[in-house]
C-alpha cells in the first residue's frame, strides 16, 4: 500500500497503456482494457509522466489520442531510448520506500493494487 503523500507515476506508453506499436497501424492506438479506470483512480494531486520511444513526430497524434480517451498526464517524454528504464531514488529516514518498479506483460493490463480502491 502506498503512503498518503502525493506520488509521481511514470508510465511507458506502448505495450503498457496502449497496444504496442498500434499507432503505426491503419487502426491506430488502442487503449488496453482497464487503463482508463486506473488512470481515473489516480488522485489529482499526483503527477503522471508518460515516456515513450516514439519520435517527436508522433506527438500530435499521441496527445490527441490520450485526450480523446481521458488519459490525464502532466508530462510526456518522447524519443526515449528503447533500452531499460532505470529509476533511482533515496528512501526517507522514516523508512518509507521511495521507488517502486512494476513490470507488465506487453499489451496486457492487470489490475494494480497499489491504490486503495
Amino acid at each position: 500500500m502506498l503512503s498518503t503523500l502525493p506520488h509521481t507515476w511514470i508510465f511507458d506508453i506502448d505495450g503498457t497503456i496502449v497496444k504496442h506499436n498500434g499507432y503505426l497501424t491503419a487502426e491506430g492506438d488502442t487503449l488496453l482494457d482497464g487503463v482508463a479506470e486506473f488512470f481515473a483512480s489516480i488522485p489529482e494531486k499526483d503527477m503522471i509522466i508518460l515516456i515513450t520511444a516514439r519520435t517527436s513526430d508522433a506527438r500530435d497524434m499521441t496527445e490527441k489520442f490520450l485526450a480523446a480517451n481521458n488519459i490525464r498526464y502532466d508530462h510526456i517524454i518522447f524519443d526515449a531510448p528503447v533500452g531499460e528504464r532505470i529509476v533511482i531514488n533515496d528512501n526517507k529516514p522514516s523508512g518509507l520506500v521511495m521507488a517502486y518498479a512494476v513490470e507488465r506483460t506487453r499489451d496486457k493490463w492487470d489490475k494494480l493494487t497499489l491504490i486503495e480502491q
